[in-house]
Parts: structure tokens; C-alpha cells; sequence
């Protein structure tokens, strides 16, 4: 952690804000501003030295101490600080960049004494923190609670090792409450047991986190979001996944500085700095025949058996014979508190000494012959076994059915699951009353309903009961089918939803479909089931951008060849096609897939999946650089949007049409369409048709803002850009805000913004190597190898474009590659290499013919020129060249690429001596202007005209 900047009684002023540094406070105009802890760092160390260039690598090696990092980690954190700051908005300035040296801090700033208050808790609503309440009272763990803290204060990362039942999670939890105001509320609970699978587990603590997943490296997304954060993340029961939540706590440990780590489990994680915590079971009174009351009362085992006991309702006045037989039964459970409460519930109903004759008798079945388990294991399983016996035959039915859920499940789940098979909701209803009264089923408040929960050795214990198998298969075909209709019914809720916050609390919700499906298409599965929930399934893992699982399960359905609906196949093959795209990039089979739905939407006269799907393949064929065949989606959906009974149809089809047109050179069309969809977008706007939301527009957002440049509006531009990319920030979708960033990027190379071309294409590096968006990362570096030939390192920027172009290419991810090959012209042209670059002109200029992109058309004919006039060509081939690219771009009402064109013949006329026909081009474009003339073109054709003048 970087040392504060000023004493623990001073703060910093300057603008309207305000730095504490002694409880890392930083406010604007007295509202405190979140701030990521890097970020923090990097703004302390340069207030400490105020107007002095820090190196990159002294600012590194300070907020990343004892870390390797690249400078680009650097650069996306003063990119991200600028903003929170709001440098470059109404003329403010704060951190200054020296290109190649560092960065300083270059405002005006004061100091002032004041009065530090002790940190407030954070706000209830914080919404990483999702800890359950304290679980119950605890008995003799206030050294144990006192011990943890410490530990986990000094080592970051501790395991709360124990046998099952002994009270680890309680603990755990009770920790967390202890600490959470030392976290600022950051506390992130991740109960693992509502997990099968181990490469479920990076997945799981994501979704807790309330991120989306949109890549098959789940843990690399995690550890980037992660990196900075300063959080207690609490892991329980662990045991069942050993190897996979070593793995990903290492990962965490060793990548996180400021993540702290609290894991239960039955088994040490064995991990590169674990620090092992073994809790005991609790002390029993010692079997010496003489134990009195009193003493007995002294014994933690004892305290809880009777606590427990009078808070079920049981007048317990523990005399010398009664302690002796509660001593007895707490020996017998070895201290384990679940063993201990599950017994001294019982007391009411059995009274005292036939709880301990009921217990003794299933004891000495279970450790009949030799121990050949762990005592304590057989301990729980013995107590286990009695209380399952003391259920009644309907409330063991009703246990074994609830087994199947996985985590949490509502009361409507457990009635649709459990009924059937001779048993009627009334009964299923009052037997859950019952095992929840008996503590077999927990009980947790989830905002205004109640969700339900089997402890996991209670579970585990059902799983495993011998019953006849047409029993589990009943109620897993039950549970398959509330979940395909839980699916449908939620469709429309998940289109809206805007973040994982709104999503979480169904989270659990698709943990249930995740084992239902894994069951259906398992060996004693029931395929017929698993294709519609397949089916139901995908659009939902679509809107969460579950991308890796939508894939799986609709290509395991469509496997499977079971399909009996032509809505389930065009839901399977939609998927399968999407995800594959955003995981693959533009592939044969994504595209077969994405026109095999559309065929069946147009069919089945779906006409609200069908503008969904025309869509879709509009962003397959624009992506992979046809833009031609993108038009024609585009116009299709257009034409269809009319008779969809959704406003979201309509909106997609402006947005589809209006981006395609842009490319197109239609400018005024393009703007209609985009403007048009405005007018009435929100992107909160509803729709039961996944796939009319899918893309909420910000895309279409950057589309208007470059229109607007090229018609000759660069501040509007720039003002667009701004607040699309600020909004696309709120919507958890980071593929769509890395294409955001780097095409936004593209506005500030054109008016010479340096710092704003920056900030853009380093975020959009970040995002997409966080999330190993490998299409979209290439598209981020060529951005970059673009800024450093525009700025003057050619021979970088050339080797590092060329590089990106092919990564690029092997995807077929060709949207953007006419803007790089211009780029890359320029840099060849920059290094003398004029042969190099005139060939790759000619041949943009051919494929931009034949794939339809000619909005650059005019840039390309003017960058040709240039390259003619390098290689001494004649004067009329020059000129003619600028004309043709002059003409079209007044045909395109392009007025930017007309200045930049107009500036290069005017210089080439003025040559010529034919300063008058220079002067009134040049006047002509640059009359056309009524904002932006502090951008670097309006500069340079406002000083050619003063010269010419």
C-alpha cells in the first residue's frame, strides 16, 4: 500500500475534491467517490510529489510492489483515474502525461488540517455483500472467532479445517459479520455446495460477485475483477471440490494483494500460503461417574445441548442425574454441534433419557464390527440415521424428493417436486412445515420470500438413501420439468435485466437447471426433457452471457436429435450459432446455425424471433466484413419490424439499418435510422424476445457519434461517444463495451485527441484480455499499433498492426480492417516503403468495392494520392485521384473527409502556383464548419488558408 501523502490529520484540496488520506477517502464537492484500490495508489503517489514527473517504472514498481506487470496496467488505471476525475471535461486538467517518461499531477492543490472521524460502516446496500445472518448462538468460540481474526488479518488466507457438523461455517460466518466493517461491507459469502461440478467453481463465485461470464476462462475474468478490489471473500464447504477451489484460491491469493481469503472444509486446501485453522469439536464433560450440575454447565457440549434444548421449548432444570445423562450424549456425539442440536431438539417429543435410549440404539448399529471410518464421520452419519428415523414415512418421501434441488429452491419448486406419486400438495406442504420445525430443511429470508435449503451432509445423506430408483427418477423428471417452465416464465424478466445485481437472486434458479440438464442427458436421463429445457435454457444463458454453457447444452441437444418442436431447435440453434461467434469469432458453423433458427422463425411465422435473428446474422456478416449481405439482413428486418407487436423490434431494425448505411457511405440515411431509434430507446426497454435485446444499441450509439464526425460535427461526436460508452458502463455486457471502447477510439484519432484515443483503446485492451475476448483483444492492439504510428513510432506500430491484422483475420473479424490497412499504408509510407503501401491501398480500395464498406472510400482515394504524388506520378494523376475522392465525399455529405481532402489539394494546387482555385476549395470544405475548430484538421486547413491568403 502506497504511504499517505500528508499526516493522518490533513487532507488535499483541489478542484472540487477533496483526498483523507488517512482512511483513503476521496470525495467531490463532499460526496465520496468509489475508487479502485490501484487507482487510489497512483493518485497518492502523485499528489505526493505535485508537478514532478513520476516514471512509469517508479509508479509501478510502488503500486505493484513485488508484482510483474506490463505498462499497460498502468496506463488502464490512469485512464480509468482521469475519468473519475473528469479530466478534459470544462477545461479541467489534474494528471498530465509525458510521453515515454511518466505522469504527473499538475492542478493547483492545498492542504488543510482537520478532525478525523472513525470510518462509517458501509451502506446495507453495498452490493458485494450478500452474508447470510449469524447462525444461531455460539457457544465457547470466542477464542476460536478471536484467534481467526488475528490470523486472518496477518495472513490474508486461512482454512477453517473440521469434521462435518463441528460448526466451521458458523464460525466462518461469524467472522465475517465480526469484520465487516473493517472491509467497508466488501464481503462476499460463496457457499460452494450448491456446486457438482468442478469446473463449476470459478463460475459460482462470479455469479456471487454478480459478474458475466462470457468466456471458458471463467477464472482469468475473476482474477482480473478481482486484481484490485480489497474484499473478504468467504469460500464454505470446500471439501467437495478440493483440487478445483485450490486451484482458483491460489490464482486469488497469488493475483489479488487485496483479497483476503476465509475457506471451510473438511480437508486442508494445501495451497502456497494457507494457513490451516483446525477447529475443535466442542469440550464434553469427562465420563468419571461423579458429575455434578455445576460442573457440567462448564462444558461448552453441555451448554449448547441444553440451549438448544430450551429454545425448542423444553423446561430443562438440569439436575446431577439429568447432567450425567447429558454428558453422556454429548460424549456420544463427540462434541459435533450439529449431532448436539439435532439431539437436543428431540427432547421435547422423547423427553431426556428416551432421546439418549433412541440414540443409543441407532449408535450401536452404526459402530457395530470395527471403525473403519473416522469416528467423528460415523458420529454424524449415526446421528444422521436417528433423526432420519424419527421422520414419518411421508416426511422421509419428502426428503429424499428435495434432495434433488441443488442450493436454495422456493416453496412453489419444492411443491411442484415433491407432490406426485401419491402424495398431494396439502401433504407435501405440511411435511415441509414439519422437516423445517425439525431443522431438516434451513430456511433463509431472500428480500421478501423465503428460500428453502437442505444442509449439504443432510443432502449428501438423502442422495444416498437405497430407494427404489423409479422414485429418484420421478422426482428428477418433475424437477426438470418445473424448471423448463421456471425458464419460460422468466424469459421476459431476464431481457430486462441491466445487471448481476438484478440477476442474483436467480442464480439459484440456473444452478437447478444446470443439474437438471446434466441429469437428462445423463446415462438414466430422460433425453425428451433435457431438449426443451436445452431449448428454454439458451436464450436465458444468452442474456446472462453464460456464452461457454449456451454452447455446450445446445450442442448437446441438437446432438441428441431428439427435437420435437421447430421453436426448441430454432432456440438450440440460435444459441449455439450466437455463442459460437463471440467465443470462435465467424465461423461455417455458427453461420449454418444462425440461418437454419432464422429459416424456422420464418416458418413457424415467429415474426418477433425473426427480427431477432435477422439481427443476429446482420452481426455475423457486418462482423466478418460483408457488408453488402449485412445490408440486406438489415432491410429485412426493417420491412418485418412493422409487424412485430414489440417496439424493441423496431428499434433493432434502426440500429442494424442505420450502422449498416453508415458503412454504406449513406450518411443522411444512416443518421435518420440512428436518430429515429433515440427518440424512443431506453435501454431498459422490455421484451419477452431475448434476441430483440440481445445488443441494447450503445453500438448503434458510436455508430451516430462517427456519423456525425464525418458529416463535420466532431464536438456532437465527441459528446455521443461519451454518454454511450458511460451507459454501455452500467450494462453487464463486456464484449459490448470493449467494441464500444475501441470504435469510440477511432472519434479521437480523428480530431487528435491523444489522451481520449488512449484512455479508450487501453480500456478496451483490458476488458477484452480480461474476459479472453480473443477477437476483440486483437481489434484493442491494432487500436494501439494505430495510436503509435499516428504519433511516430512507425516501425512499432507497423510489426504490431501486422501482427493484430492476422490474428484478426484468422477470426474473419474483418469490420474494421479497412480503417487498419489505411493505418498501416501510412506507416509503410512514413518508412519509404511507397511500393508496400500503394498495394495495399489498391487492394482495400478493391475489397471495399466489393464488400460494400465504402464510407472510406473517400479516405482511401486521398491517402492513394498522397502515396502518387511520394513516388513523383504526374501532377494530373495526383490531382484527379483527390478529386475523385473529393467528389465523393460531398456525394456521401461527408464534410470531414472533404476537408482533410480539400487541405491535400489545396496544397498540391498552391504548388502549382494556382493559388486561387487552392484558396476556394479549401474555403468551400472549411466553410461547411460551425464547431470543432480546435480539432486538428479545422487547425491545419484554418492555417493552409491563412497562408494561402
Amino acid at each position: 500500500m502506497i504511504t499517505p501523502p500528508a499526516p493522518a490529520s490533513e487532507a488535499i484540496s483541489f478542484g472540487p475534491f477533496e483526498l483523507v488520506a488517512s482512511n483513503r477517502r476521496l470525495t467531490r464537492d463532499g460526496v465520496r467517490i468509489e475508487l479502485g484500490a490501484r487507482a487510489y495508489d497512483i493518485l497518492v503517489m502523485l499528489l505526493s510529489r505535485p508537478n514532478e514527473v513520476i516514471s512509469k517504472r517508479e509508479l509501478i514498481a510502488q503500486v505493484w510492489s513485488g508484482l510483474a506487470v506490463e505498462e499497460g496496467s498502468l496506463r488502464f488505471h490512469v485512464a480509468g483515474l482521469r475519468k473519475v476525475l473528469g479530466c478534459g471535461k470544462n477545461g479541467a486538467r489534474y494528471i498530465s502525461t509525458s510521453s515515454g517518461r511518466g505522469y504527473s499531477f499538475v492542478a493547483p492543490l492545498s492542504r488543510t488540517g482537520i478532525s478525523i472521524a472513525p470510518p462509517a460502516e458501509a451502506p446495507a446496500g453495498f452490493h458485494h455483500y450478500n452474508l447470510p445472518g449469524r447462525l444461531g448462538v455460539m457457544i465457547d468460540r470466542e477464542d476460536d472467532l478471536e484467534k481467526l481474526s488475528t490470523r486472518l488479518r496477518a495472513h490474508r488466507f486461512v482454512t477453517i479445517v473440521g469434521t462435518g457438523g463441528v460448526g466451521k461455517t458458523t464460525v466462518a460466518v461469524a467472522i465475517a459479520h465480526q469484520l465487516r466493517t473493517t472491509f467497508n461491507g466488501a464481503v462476499v459469502f460463496a457457499d460452494l455446495s450448491m456446486f457438482s461440478e468442478p469446473r463449476l467453481v470459478a463460475t459460482g463465485v462470479a455469479s456471487m460477485l454478480g459478474l458475466s461470464v462470457q468466456s471458458e476462462d471463467v477464472t482469468a475474468v475473476l482474477i482480473a475483477y478481482l486484481r484490485d478490489k480489497r474484499l473478504l471473500l468467504v469460500l464454505d464447504t470446500c471439501e467437495h471440490l478440493i483440487e478445483a477451489v485450490a486451484v482458483l484460491v491460489a490464482a486469488i491469493f497469488g493475483s489479488a494483494p487485496h483479497v483476503h481469503i476465509l475457506a471451510t472444509s473438511r480437508e486442508t486446501l494445501q495451497v502456497e500460503g494457507e494457513h490451516v485453522y483446525r477447529l475443535d469439536p466442542l469440550a464434553c464433560p469427562p465420563d468419571d461417574g461423579g458429575l455434578s450440575a455445576d460442573t457440567a454447565r462448564s462444558f461448552p457440549a453441555t451448554q449448547l445441548f441444553v440451549e438448544r434444548a430450551m429454545a425448542s421449548g423444553v423446561d430443562l432444570n438440569l439436575d446431577d442425574a439429568d447432567a450425567a445423562i447429558v454428558a453422556d450424549i454429548c460424549r456420544k456425539l463427540d462434541g459435533v454441534a450439529l449431532a448436539i442440536e439435532l439431539a437436543a431438539r428431540r427432547v421435547e417429543v422423547y423427553g431426556l433419557s428416551q432421546t439418549a435410549a433412541l440414540l443409543d440404539q441407532r449408535l450401536a448399529q452404526s459402530w457395530a464390527g470395527p471403525r473403519t471410518a473416522p469416528p467423528r464421520q460415523r458420529t454424524l452419519q449415526a446421528t444422521l440415521d436417528w433423526s432420519y428415523g424419527l421422520l414419518s414415512e411421508t416426511e422421509r418421501t419428502v426428503l429424499r424428493r428435495l434432495a434433488v434441488f441443488v442450493g436454495n429452491f422456493t416453496l412453489d419448486a419444492a411443491l411442484a417436486v415433491a407432490a406426485g406419486d401419491g402424495l398431494d400438495e396439502a401433504t407435501v406442504f405440511a411435511a415441509i412445515d414439519s422437516l423445517v420445525a425439525k431443522s431438516m430443511v434451513a430456511t433463509r429470508s431472500l428480500g421478501a420470500s423465503m428460500r428453502y435449503r437442505l444442509l449439504d451432509t443432510t443432502r449428501a445423506y438423502a442422495l444416498e438413501m437405497t430407494v427404489d430408483d423409479g422414485e429418484k427418477a420421478s422426482a428428477a423428471v418433475r424437477h426438470a420439468r418445473h424448471y423448463r417452465e421456471w425458464l419460460a416464465r422468466a424469459a421476459g424478466e431476464w431481457s430486462s435485466m441491466m445487471s448481476g445485481a438484478e440477476r442474483a437472486p436467480y442464480f439459484a434458479g440456473i444452478n437447478n437447471v444446470r443439474a437438471a440438464l446434466k441429469w437428462c442427458f445423463g446415462p438414466s436421463g430422460d433425453l425428451h426433457i433435457g431438449v426443451g429445457l436445452a431449448a428454454a435454457a439458451a436464450p436465458i444463458f444468452l442474456a446472462m452471457s453464460l456464452l461457454p454453457e449456451c454452447h455446450h447444452w445446445s450442442g448437446r441437444a441438437l446432438s441428441a436429435g431428439n427435437i420435437h418442436s421447430g421453436s426448441e431447435e430454432m432456440h438450440l440453434q440460435a444459441g449455439r450459432g450466437i455463442a459460437s461467434v463471440h467465443l470462435y469469432g465467424e465461423n461455417e458453423q455458427a453461420r449454418a446455425a444462425l440461418n437454419r433458427s432464422l429459416d424456422i422463425a420464418h416458418r413457424e411465422r415467429d415474426a418477433a424471433n425473426e427480427a431477432g435473428l435477422l439481427g443476429m446474422l446482420h452481426m455475423f456478416h457486418f462482423r466478418a466484413g460483408d457488408f453488402n449481405l449485412a445490408l440486406s439482413f438489415a432491410r429485412r428486418c426493417r420491412a418485418l419490424a412493422g409487424n412485430v407487436d414489440d417496439p424493441a423490434a423496431l428499434a433493432l431494425a434502426h440500429s442494424i439499418l442505420g450502422r449498416s448505411l453508415l458503412m454504406m457511405g449513406d450518411l443522411g440515411g444512416a443518421r435518420a435510422e440512428l436518430e429515429a431509434l433515440f427518440e424512443t430507446w431506453s435501454p431498459t426497454r422490455h421484451s419477452q424476445t431475448i434476441y430483440l435485446v440481445h445488443d441494447r444499441h450503445f453500438r448503434a450509439g458510436i455508430a451516430l457519434a462517427r456519423t456525425l464526425w464525418m458529416q463535420g460535427y466532431p464536438v456532437q461526436a465527441v459528446e455521443r461517444v461519451r454518454e454511450f460508452v458511460e451507459g454501455a458502463k452500467t450494462m453487464d455486457h463486456p464484449a459490448s463495451v470493449t467494441v464500444l471502447l475501441a470504435w469510440a477510439a477511432s472519434i479521437f484519432f480523428w480530431i487528435g485527441d491523444v489522451a481520449g484515443a488512449e484512455e479508450h483503446i487501453e480500456g478496451s485492451i483490458a476488458i477484452a484480455e480480461s474476459y479472453s475476448l480473443g477477437p476483440l483483444a486483437a481489434v484493442g492492439r491494432a487500436r494501439k499499433a494505430q495510436f503509435a504510428i499516428r504519433w511516430g513510432d512507425a516501425a512499432n506500430g507497423i510489426a504490431q498492426l501486422r501482427a493484430s491484422l492476422a490474428e484478426i483475420h484468422a477470426v474473419r473479424y474483418e469490420l474494421i480492417t479497412t480503417e487498419f490497412n489505411i493505418s498501416l499504408a501510412q506507416g509503410l509510407a512514413a518508412r519509404g516503403q511507397h511500393d508496400e503501401a500503394m498495394a495495399l491501398i489498391a487492394g482495400a480500395i478493391e475489397r471495399v468495392g466489393t464488400n460494400g464498406d465504402t464510407c472510406y472510400m473517400p479516405e482511401l482515394l486521398r491517402v492513394k494520392a498522397g502515396l502518387l504524388q511520394s513516388k513523383a506520378r504526374p501532377f494530373d494523376e495526383v490531382k484527379a485521384c483527390l478529386v475523385r475522392s473529393l467528389e465523393l465525399s460531398r456525394n456521401h455529405g461527408a464534410r470531414s473527409w472533404e476537408l482533410r481532402t480539400a487541405s491535400d489539394l489545396a496544397v498540391l494546387l498552391s504548388g502549382k502556383g494556382e493559388r486561387r482555385d487552392a484558396k476556394a476549395v479549401l474555403e468551400r470544405a472549411y466553410g461547411q464548419f460551425t464547431e470543432g475548430f480546435d480539432t486538428t484538421d479545422l487547425r491545419t486547413a484554418r492555417r493552409l488558408l491563412k497562408e494561402l491568403t
